[in-house]
């Protein structure tokens, strides 16, 4: 079972239709038994840092992520705001911590007369050679809707990178831990197969 991780936030319902659409049954989810029970967790992510990460909290479910994902090795892929709670902090809301999986910040594009931000749409990406992310998919395609992004303090770390004005990672694989700044369940095929890989580990 996939658990799609209910915090109050984010495209839930979305991210659970196209894990449907893959064949897989997602249950979304805040139960503690439910993430431990799962095979493979995910966290969507729509809105303010500090109000997700609140959220996240206010779950009671951090202790039992931490056993989950980083002491049993389950699984685990973050989605947009979901993949920014990884990080340490966030400049959008100065007093919010993330979980601190991935040494880096959460920045802000900045606004110039050539780039609207938030970045919306349609962004190719550039994946590293050897992994696994982005398997059978030929034009690595993404839909993207942001306005902040991760700053790894290890850039080298990224597995995909993007562009928007300024390179910026599009995606981290780290061992079970997978993280995306685009929006894969609005990523029409190219989104499909990416969530088909991200299932097909274990």
């Amino acid at each position: 079972m996939i658990a799609v991780i209910d915090y109050g936030m984010g495209n839930l319902r979305s991210v659970a239709k196209a894990l449907e659409a893959i064949g897989e049954e997602p249950q979304v989810t805040a139960r503690a038994e439910d993430l431990r029970a799962a095979t493979h967790l995910v966290l969507p992510g729509v809105g303010a840092f500090g109000q997700c990460a609140a959220n996240l909290r206010a779950t009671g479910l951090i202790d039992v992520l931490e056993e989950e994902v980083r002491g049993r090795g389950k699984p685990f892929l973050g989605i947009c705001v979901g993949m920014q709670l990884l990080a340490e902090r966030s400049e959008e809301d100065c007093d919010s911590t993330g979980l601190g999986w991935l040494a880096g910040s959460v920045r802000r594009f900045p606004i110039d007369a050539d780039r609207k931000v938030p970045h919306m749409g349609w962004n190719d990406v550039s994946a590293s050679t050897g992994t696994s992310m982005f398997r059978g998919i030929r034009q690595p395609v993404f839909y993207f809707v942001h306005s902040y992004y991760v700053e790894l303090a290890e850039p080298g770390l990224a597995s995909a990178t993007c562009n928007y004005g300024r390179s910026f990672a599009a995606a981290v694989a780290i061992d079970n831990l997978w993280a995306v700044q685009f929006h894969p369940e609005k990523s029409q095929q190219n989104g499909l197969r990416f969530l088909q890989n991200f299932v097909a580990r274990s």
